[in-house]
């Protein structure tokens, strides 16, 4: 069952750069089908405290399925989102650079009001509002991947 999605995609692999497997923020099955046929994660996170535990019941499934079924499974970083400059964001951004240290991507992706509305726009944020800060900030993103290596 978990092996699923890996099979599909094995099939199609080569005919793209990258493929992207968003998740819901649960442990199902089909989270556990998407960490099986990855070579990596991204964890995103939101800026408040009950998400860190739920970061560290992820962290936890993705080491049994590096252990158990996909040994080359790598996290290529911890991405902050729905970020707000107030104390509490400030104080769960210091926990999640005290977690993850380096794995944590410098760029935060702030709360706006702009990506549930380029949601239901059905367009992503970087076409819907180009010039929106955080439609800037997801370009950072992808250029720390570049940078990173992680995607060319």
């Amino acid at each position: 069952r978990e092996q699923i999605l890996a099979g599909v995609l094995r099939q199609v692999k080569d005919e793209y750069d990258v493929i992207i497997v968003d998740c819901q923020p649960s442990l199902g099955l089909l989270t556990v089908n998407a960490l099986t046929a990855a070579d990596g994660v991204i964890i995103p996170v939101a800026a408040e405290f009950f998400a860190l535990r739920g970061v560290a019941l992820l962290m936890q499934s993705i080491e049994k399925v590096q252990t158990r079924i996909n040994p080359g499974l790598e996290v290529y970083g911890v991405l902050v989102t729905m970020f707000t400059h107030t104390l509490h964001c400030d104080e769960v951004l210091q926990r999640i650079y005290e977690a993850f240290q380096n794995k944590v991507f410098h760029s935060v992706i702030s709360r706006s009001i702009k990506l549930p509305d380029a949601t239901v726009a059905a367009a992503p944020i970087t076409i819907y509002a180009p010039n929106h800060k955080t439609a800037k900030e997801y370009r950072e993103v992808s250029r720390e991947l570049i940078a990173k290596g992680i995607v060319a």
